[in-house]
């Protein structure tokens, strides 16, 4: 049966035209998966499905996401965080068998909304990994996604009662109404660098647009993988920033707006 993919043209361009239609033809596609962004079970004879190509410089995986997470796309990484995801997928077919074909390449997701606060509304950017952060150099099953944060200067919440302090030094770029990346300080005082760069830039609302044109700034929450989810209404978002917060699993900074 032919599967219900999505191959964009920068796929088509990696793999060629003759894998591509093999692809949408349904023989080389999986019929289950799990997502490469939001990591849940897939089916790409049930709903669409994006052929995501991670690219590194010698190798490359295909993997594949809900359409609704991410569009059909390549994604450059290092060699070294490719032959990880390659390793990992093995060891992970080794105990529970083939189903599993999406790298476990950790990708920041990032979910923009309003967020109430001392009765005013304001631009949030959440951002939650696809999979656990280890600091760099080192090996383990931990997460240091928060502590490395909050040694660059995010402050732990318990609850969303006011406003995060600012933190210099990072900023949200926004250009022509869409989300570009979140920048932080360059080394040594240099010029920004991104910290988060959007594949492709992300559309907002006008709504989160103006907000974030009036306030000049961007509150931007974090949260270890698995505490938030992808929330379809910002009332269920601020739920799961609440209970996030509660356990002690949220950091937060505002950030200035860079762009318009």
């Amino acid at each position: 049966m032919p599967r219900m993919l999505d191959v964009s043209d920068a796929v088509r361009a990696e793999i060629g035209d003759e894998e591509a239609d093999r692809l949408l033809a349904g023989e080389n596609a999986p019929g289950s998966y799990d997502c490469t962004s939001c990591r849940t079970p897939g089916d790409s004879e049930q709903e669409r499905t994006s052929t995501v190509l991670f690219v590194g410089e010698e190798t490359a995986v295909l993997a594949f996401a809900h359409a609704s997470c991410l569009p059909s796309q390549v994604v450059q990484v290092t060699e070294e965080q490719l032959q990880g995801a390659v390793r990992s997928i093995g060891a992970q077919a080794a105990a529970d068998g083939p189903r599993r074909s999406a790298p476990e390449q950790a990708v920041l997701g990032v979910t923009s909304g309003l967020i109430l606060i001392e009765g005013e509304l304001h631009p949030a950017l959440v951002v939650e990994p696809t999979s656990p952060i280890v600091r760099p150099g080192t090996t383990g099953a931990g997460d240091d996604f928060l502590p490395l944060l909050i040694e660059q200067g995010f402050m732990p919440v318990t609850e969303i009662a006011a406003v995060p302090p600012v933190l210099h030094g990072w900023s949200v770029l926004l250009a022509v109404g869409q989300l570009h990346a979140v920048l932080q300080p360059g080394p040594h005082g240099g010029q920004p660098v991104a910290w988060w760069q959007a594949h492709q830039p992300l559309q907002v609302t006008d709504g989160w647009r103006a907000s974030a044109n009036k306030h000049q700034q961007v509150l931007m929450f974090a949260a270890p993988v698995g505490s938030i989810g992808r929330q379809p209404r910002e009332d269920l978002l601020r739920d799961s920033l609440d209970r996030a917060a509660a356990q002690g699993k949220l950091v937060a900074a505002a950030l200035p707006l860079a762009g318009t």
